[in-house]
């Protein structure tokens, strides 16, 4: 037993049901006691919510008390049963807290905020015991869909969707007999280009569509077979709408000019393929039921009842103090008692040089500065960069961009440029790592990721790394590992993404042309760029 009985006499009456003081304030000071060691994950949680992707996660806890009511309404009060196993959940929560702690300690929050489900989970299994609280399994995985996703998952999902939802966009576009060219994230109309944003990957529909679908998938009355496909389209229905939207836009702005994928009416549409979605999926629940043997009208197909959730409320009030929930409330004081004594991380941020004094010759180089536009800049959030073409006389011109960030645990992070190549309307014709050496110079041998990149008939060579504190890495999500690692032994933060691109001239060997001149005028550079970006 555990939220079906009580172990003292209730001494209070709420709305005519008894609730056990003594139980429910034993809840509540679990939860109070567990509150500092959440706290960043809550901050989190609140900022990321009041972006566009993640807007619908305050809903989420609502929906998931919902599903739960609907289950605690199934399953009948059988009253007290001590002898119901809790100290799984007890593990549970000391494992979540555990995890919430390292997330503090490697300023991580994310990690703080997914610990926090893994906490709600304990608590579950804690009040209810093991054999009944781990049926209630479905209301708390819902919560995963409050969360944000990981900046490098959201940033590979994004780029992935954008280049997807472009493809088919374009594939609409040309059903209405509209010539039409597509360079990577660009969609060429011939008088207009449109740009396939990060804004337009459909994120901002897939996130709360997979929420939806979840909850549709559960309050669906059929075979489980019916269930999972409803759950499984939910992707697949969300990309295809919002390529759609792109090819609409493409047409109306091909008749009607470059303001019908501006204002209101951008903003409109994406509304529209949201409401399309949800739409369709009832449609596919329709279709579903006319397979089954006894079909049943939709009203009674999607179980949304909501009577009786009184007396379910009044049971949440009525929870039972057991020994299991006593060492709950302990073990959740305790990681606070010692989150709250640990001092504080001190994170060390490295003298260097800005980059506004970054060399205008190297090796007979002169450089020609740029500045990146604002909603490039905007994405990329970086602390300081440089971003200049070194040339010298006539000869093929060599550009560098270093992107420095005292803290790669806030904000977006580093971002590889698999994201931002395919934005310009370059594709990446081969993808390699590649050893370099440079004896000279205090990196000396490494490897770095090797790219031929390709617009139209344009090509060029791309190397690029992440510089990790000392580390030369090519895989950003080992970076992101590293820098987790280097933040508890080292209390370091900082890093930088440094990229060479040159042009390849379309002779015989241009690529290992390329090649020569990139490493002929790095064997210069890295020499001077140890100050601005730290080892």
């Amino acid at each position: 037993m555990s939220v079906t009985g009580t172990t003292n006499p209730p001494s209070l009456k709420v709305a005519g049901f008894p609730v056990n003081l003594g139980g429910f304030g034993a809840f509540l000071l679990l939860v109070l006691a567990a509150l500092p060691v959440f706290m960043n994950g809550f901050i989190e949680l609140a900022q990321r919510w009041s972006t566009p992707e993640y807007s619908h996660g305050p809903l989420i806890p609502l929906i998931s008390l919902y599903l739960f009511l609907r289950e605690l309404r199934r399953m009948p009060d059988t009253g007290p049963t001590p002898g119901t196993s809790r100290w799984q959940g007890v593990l549970v929560i000391l494992a979540a807290m555990a995890l919430a702690i390292f997330g503090n300690l490697v300023l991580v929050n994310d990690i703080v905020a997914y610990a926090f489900i893994i906490w709600v989970m304990g608590v579950v299994l804690v009040v209810f015991g093991w054999d009944r609280g781990r049926l209630h399994w479905a209301p708390v995985l819902h919560l995963i869909f409050m969360l944000p996703l990981p900046q490098f998952l959201y940033w590979k999902l994004s780029i992935f969707l954008q280049g997807v939802s472009s493809v088919i966009g374009v594939w609409f576009v040309d059903l209405a007999g509209i010539p039409v060219f597509l360079e990577g994230n660009i969609i060429d109309l011939g008088i207009y280009k449109l740009q396939v944003a990060e804004a337009c990957s459909g994120l901002r529909y897939l996130f709360p569509i997979l929420s939806f679908s979840y909850l549709f998938s559960i309050l669906y009355r059929g075979p489980l077979w019916h269930k999972a496909l409803l759950l499984l389209s939910a992707a697949p229905i969300t990309v295809l709408m919002n390529s759609f939207r792109i090819g609409m836009i493409g047409v109306l702005v091909n008749f009607y000019g470059i303001e019908q994928a501006e204002g209101f009416l951008h903003f409109f549409e994406g509304w529209v393929i949201f409401l399309a979605c949800v739409g369709i999926l009832f449609a596919m629940a329709i279709c579903l039921q006319r397979l089954t043997p006894n079909p049943l009208p939709l009203g009674e197909a999607i179980d949304l009842d909501t009577q009786g959730f009184g007396p379910i409320i009044a049971r949440l009030l009525n929870v039972a103090v057991t020994p299991g929930l006593a060492v709950a409330i302990a073990v959740s004081a305790g990681a606070s008692a010692l989150w709250l004594n640990v001092p504080t991380p001190q994170m060390v941020v490295p003298d260097r040089t800005p980059f506004m004094l970054f060399p205008r010759e190297i090796d007979g180089h002169y450089a020609a500065f740029e500045s990146l536009e604002p909603n490039v800049a905007k994405v990329l959030a970086a602390d300081d960069y440089v971003a200049a073409n070194y040339s010298r006389g006539t000869e093929i011109p060599v550009n560098v961009f270093v992107a420095y960030y005292e803290n790669q645990t806030e904000g977006g992070g580093i971002h590889s440029p698999e994201v931002c190549l395919p934005v310009g309307g370059w594709e990446v014709f081969s993808l390699e790592t590649h050893k370099v050496s440079f004896d000279d110079t205090v990196y000396g041998t490494f490897e770095l990721n090797r790219a031929v990149i390709q617009k139209g008939l344009s090509k060029q060579l791309v190397y690029y790394w992440f510089e990790q504190r000392g580390r030369r890495m090519t895989n950003d999500f080992l970076a992101k590992f590293a820098v987790i690692y280097d933040s508890w032994t080292r209390g370091r933060l900082d890093g930088a993404l440094v990229r060479f691109v040159t042009p390849i001239e379309d002779i015989e060997d241009g690529e290992a042309i390329a090649d020569a001149r990139l490493q002929s005028f790095m064997a210069e550079a890295l020499k001077k760029l140890p100050r601005y970006v730290p080892e």
